[in-house]
């Protein structure tokens, strides 16, 4: 029985791993799946993609869709049209896609139109927040997914209030969390540590990229500035997305450090060396959903700059704070932290590891019938 497991951009690339591994696993048993990875293109950039899937080790995708760059609705049509050719050429029996990003919208969407059932891991997580683009792929997704595996029980009160039967639901963990669980012994210390004279606990970790906070120059350079003077002179290290550089070049020039000198710019990194920077970071700013997750397990301080998470638990149960996007109301938080006033949390319920043969197993007898 074959599967499509959709993967388009980078968080996708965390979240299918350790899939991708229990399938290995239980075909080597005499397990009846097989799966076809799609990997739609959407994010194209090597040191967003590529490494991901080299250091992750993730098969070469069976399918490259080539999708690229584009605004939501080109990136959208693309996918859709593409997916839907490969589907009419080779169906599968299920597509199985993951997170929130446009590919998982766009590929359930072509699935269900050919009547393919789709399955999506992280179903029933919501925001509230419409202005956001995942929060739109997500409802869309779940209005016609057939089956829900889910990471908390936020996320499963969700899918009930909606309508969505029991039978559809599977709490099974959190596979950004397998995948961490399963890397933490090889995280290394980017090429750039010894160079910046970097010291565990002695600097931040930022990360900027959604469009509210990032697409308006002087929105941006509020936050910037609110960020720099709140961190008390410690590096700030910024894994830049293109978005958020072509803005920064755009209004501030190439160099930061004359307007932010504790700021200091570096390329995205890959994984292994991304999440050694916060492991020993004092703390994550970030405007992300899925690093929330990992700060929380590996019990780094985190400060969201939203006024919405999709991941309640991690704020909880874990060590997030959901700070809100007003640059002034970071100060106080920050202010809270050096003053050693930060929760020590919990890993929420089954976020153990072993979500991705949980997600097989179902699959397995969802599909014997």
């Amino acid at each position: 029985m074959l599967i499509d497991i959709i993967a388009g951009a980078r968080p996708n690339f965390m979240k299918v791993a350790p899939i991708i591994k229990a399938l290995q696993a239980r075909e080597a048993e005499g397990g009846p799946l097989r799966y076809r990875l799609v990997h739609t293109g959407q994010h194209y950039d090597p040191r967003l993609s590529g490494a991901f899937f080299e250091q992750l080790g993730i098969p070469t995708p069976d399918v490259n869709l080539e999708v690229g760059s584009g605004t939501q609705a080109e990136q959208t049509a693309a996918i859709m049209t593409r997916y839907e050719r490969r589907l009419l050429e080779a169906p599968s029996r299920l597509c199985l896609v993951v997170g929130d990003v446009t590919s998982t919208m766009a590929c359930a969407i072509a699935a269900q139109k050919l009547c393919i059932p789709v399955a999506h891991v992280e179903g029933g997580i919501r925001s509230g927040d419409w202005r956001m683009p995942e929060e739109i792929n997500r409802m869309v997704t779940d209005s016609i997914t057939n089956w829900f595996f889910t990471t908390s029980e936020f996320a499963n009160d969700s899918l009930r209030k909606a309508g969505v039967e029991e039978e559809r639901i599977f709490f099974v963990g959190n596979t950004m969390i397998d995948t961490l669980l399963a890397n933490l012994a090889r995280l290394r210390p980017p090429a750039f540590w010894d160079e910046l004279g970097l010291q565990a606990g002695g600097y931040f970790v930022m990360t900027l990229h959604r469009p509210a906070n990032v697409d308006k120059p002087e929105s941006l350079h509020v936050m910037l500035d609110a960020i720099a003077r709140g961190t008390r002179g410690l590096p700030v290290l910024f894994p830049v997305h293109p978005r958020t550089a072509k803005v920064i070049a755009e209004t501030l020039g190439k160099e930061v450090g004359s307007h932010f000198p504790n700021i200091l710019l570096v390329d995205p990194q890959p994984y292994l060396e991304f999440n050694y920077l916060v492991k020993h970071a004092k703390a994550v700013i970030t405007d992300s959903g899925g690093i929330t997750e990992e700060t929380t397990v590996m019990g780094v301080p985190c400060l969201t700059l939203r006024d919405t998470t999709e991941r309640p638990e991690t704020v909880t149960e874990g060590t997030n704070a959901l700070v809100g996007a007003d640059p002034s109301a970071l100060g106080p938080v920050l202010d809270s932290l050096f003053a050693g006033h930060w929760g020590e949390g919990k890993v929420p319920a089954l976020w153990d590891g072993q979500t991705g043969n949980r997600i097989v197993a179902a699959l397995e007898k969802l599909l014997a019938h």
